[in-house]
């Protein structure tokens, strides 16, 4: 039995982030990764071209900014950067390779969560208590796919967004993105860029922005209402993109923050995909896919077109409700069932962290206030 007073499940940012600030209370906790590293999503999941779609101090984590010499919109590369020098700057140290198979409470005399591990390396099960738990395995946890008729016999290759790195390999093809989010959209881009010939549904309205009136309205919410703000660039919108309805982008009718607090659906933050689809080398779809035989794909109102490849954005699920037994603040979607600010913060010592559709801002949010509230309970004798 491994023992330490907290114990942290998942090393993507959330889970640095709240070690981190536990660091800086001197309290020791067991940080558990399924993974062979520490932000497996970024290390081992995106693609190529990806950056921050927010400027850099809006991202940064816990008591360590980026340096001065990073860009305002930070690329794959020198994030991961940054996050091995946080994980250095604080001496986290992940216990990597452990899939977690169960976290309960156990209400005996010690009254503290256990949890049960498997050690993927040598198919062992490890057994780690604690009094404290956090849950940091994020909102990304396992790629979702759904389910098409006839999409086993496709004849090209059938990829997850996890799973594409750039579009060289696609160039010329006939490539099918299914979503569009931000992953969908750029992506969309990306294969246009290398020469493919992408084509991306879009079914239902979606808010385009750009990175400036991002920041801007982000700016502005310190002065105007926020109803105010999303009005202000919902105009900017219309204006720099025109009607985007004709190209088959439907315009919503609620705002973008509206819809990101009410749904978590996030706007899409352009970087160059609308240019391509006003100038024809981005295809966009409007139905859903009703079938597939061969490489002919059947949409539901009733056109159907031959595709190569096809990826899909399709977003993600939680994979808590597996393993998680106790806490009662987590739904069966893996996200917290009370709104903001009481989300964080269960029963009997189980907290969470990164799960509130805010970001990398609302993590590191929620990593202060879950490592202050553990300090309270901590006593000095404890700590390191």
């Amino acid at each position: 039995m491994h023992e330490a007073p907290v114990i942290i499940i998942g090393a993507g940012t959330s889970g640095l982030a709240t070690a981190a600030c536990l660091t800086k209370q001197s309290i020791p906790f067991i940080i558990l990764e399924r993974e062979n590293c520490f932000a497996s999503l970024w290390q081992n999941y995106t693609y190529d071209r990806v950056h921050l779609h927010l400027r850099k101090q809006l991202c940064e984590l816990p008591h360590f900014p980026f340096p001065p010499s990073y860009p305002h919109y930070v690329p794959k590369k020198q994030f991961i950067e940054y996050l091995g020098n946080y994980v250095n700057n604080f001496n986290i140290n992940p216990i990597y390779n452990r899939a977690v198979e169960l976290a309960e409470y156990v209400d005996d005399d010690e009254k503290k969560w256990r949890v049960k591990a498997e050690n993927k390396s040598s198919g062992e099960v490890e057994e780690y208590s604690a009094r404290f738990l956090v849950v940091a395995s994020g909102e990304t946890a396992e790629p979702r796919v759904p389910v098409v008729e006839g999409l086993e016999n496709f004849k090209g290759k059938v990829i997850h967004s996890t799973r594409y790195k750039n579009g060289k390999e696609f160039k010329d093809e006939h490539v099918l993105v299914v979503g569009s989010g931000n992953s969908g959209m750029e992506i969309a881009l990306d294969l246009a860029n290398f020469g493919a010939k992408p084509s991306i549904i879009v079914r239902s309205p979606v808010h385009i922005l750009s990175r400036d009136m991002m920041y801007y309205g982000g700016v502005l919410l310190n002065y105007l209402s926020p109803s105010t703000v999303e009005k202000l660039v919902v105009i900017a919108s219309r204006i720099v993109y025109g009607d985007l309805s004709k190209y088959g982008i439907p315009f919503p009718s609620e705002g973008p923050f509206t819809m990101k607090m009410k749904y978590g659906k996030f706007p899409v933050i352009d970087v160059g995909t609308v240019k391509k689809i006003k100038s024809g080398e981005i295809q966009v779809l409007p139905a859903e896919i009703e079938s597939i035989s061969g490489n002919q794909v059947l949409f539901r109102d009733g056109k159907s077109y031959p595709f190569d490849s096809i990826i899909f954005c399709t977003g993600f699920k939680r994979s808590t409700q597996k393993w998680l037994k106790g806490g009662d603040l987590l739904n069966e979607d893996g996200f917290p069932k009370p709104g903001l600010p009481y989300h964080w913060k269960g029963k009997n010592g189980f907290y969470c962290v990164g799960l509130t559709r805010r970001g990398f801002y609302g993590a590191k949010m929620d990593a202060q206030n879950v490592a202050n509230d553990i300090a309270m309970l901590v006593p000095q004798h404890e700590r390191n």
